[in-house]
């Protein structure tokens, strides 16, 4: 089976001097090259033809692949792949075989942009149960959009799956699975700045300044090992066991000893007398 010129580079077919012959990119163009399509015999002559009826509908392969843009993939990975969609589409397609060749062609570039999308996107991958379920859902969408000239719903999908139509929302939802972004991307307000430069600080200035006067007050209540221990453990970043060796007790003990403190802590930061 020979490739069409569409799917064959990213910027754009080789056309013939056949193809050139109608500049018309209407529709009825590539209807009335369908119907000569069926009756030509000339391998060379239908390869031409072919061509000519992808590079009329590469607007639809973009339209298409707009769709799932900005999902984790590549923009030029989902218009090669649409394009190799066409490609199918204009091979199996019959005159007469639906109200109009775009209307069996998009289900069939939207089936194959979702299969790569479940091949090459999973950022987190979700039960094998909702994979599954999305392939078969993926196949039934595009048997459907051939019937129907549309986009089956949400209710005609679970009626044909056999599932409810809360399994075919679960379904739905994992393919937000794919759309992770990275921290180091860049941020949209700023070419120089990354996503991560603009998340909040967990050490915010102002943030331990109010800490550091809360924990004040409640701070002189501890005796002078108590206050050593927050300062081995919440400071200096100490284990249990090293709290002990420097102190000279059991990790235990330490153990005890911080929940100890904790508790009395928290007890003087909540009280009554503390909020008034």
């Amino acid at each position: 089976m020979q490739r069409c010129a569409a799917s064959q580079t990213r910027t754009g077919p080789t056309i013939s001097p056949l193809v050139l012959t109608h500049p018309d990119p209407a529709g009825s163009e590539a209807e009335d090259l369908l119907q000569r399509l069926q009756s030509e015999t000339d391998p060379d002559v239908i390869q031409r033809l072919r061509d000519r009826i992808a590079v009329l509908n590469l607007g639809l392969v973009e339209s298409i692949a707009s769709r799932y843009r900005g999902r984790g993939l590549e923009w030029e990975d989902l218009v090669q792949v649409g394009r190799l969609a066409l490609c199918k589409a204009v091979i199996g397609y019959r005159p007469g075989r639906g109200s109009s060749f775009s209307a069996y062609a998009t289900p069939t570039i939207a089936g194959e942009i979702k299969r790569h999308f479940r091949d090459h996107a999973w950022g987190v991958r979700p039960p094998r149960r909702l994979q599954e379920l999305q392939r078969e859902m993926r196949s039934c969408e595009e048997e459907l959009g051939q019937v129907l000239a549309r986009e089956p719903s949400r209710k005609e999908l679970a009626e044909a799956l056999h599932v409810g139509a809360d399994a075919v929302d679960q379904a739905h939802l994992a393919q937000h699975l794919s759309a992770t972004i990275s921290l180091d991307a860049p941020s949209t307000h700023s070419a120089t700045r990354s996503l991560a430069d603009r998340l909040p600080a967990d050490d915010d200035a102002f943030d331990l300044i109010d800490m550091r006067e809360s924990l004040r007050p409640a701070m002189k209540h501890l005796d002078v090992r108590e206050r050593r221990i927050v300062y081995l453990r919440f400071v200096g970043g100490y284990t249990q066991e090293q709290i002990g060796h420097e102190l000279g007790i059991s990790q235990m003990q330490v153990s005890r000893l911080l929940s100890t403190i904790l508790t009395k802590l928290r007890a003087d930061l909540t009280s009554p007398a503390r909020a008034s």
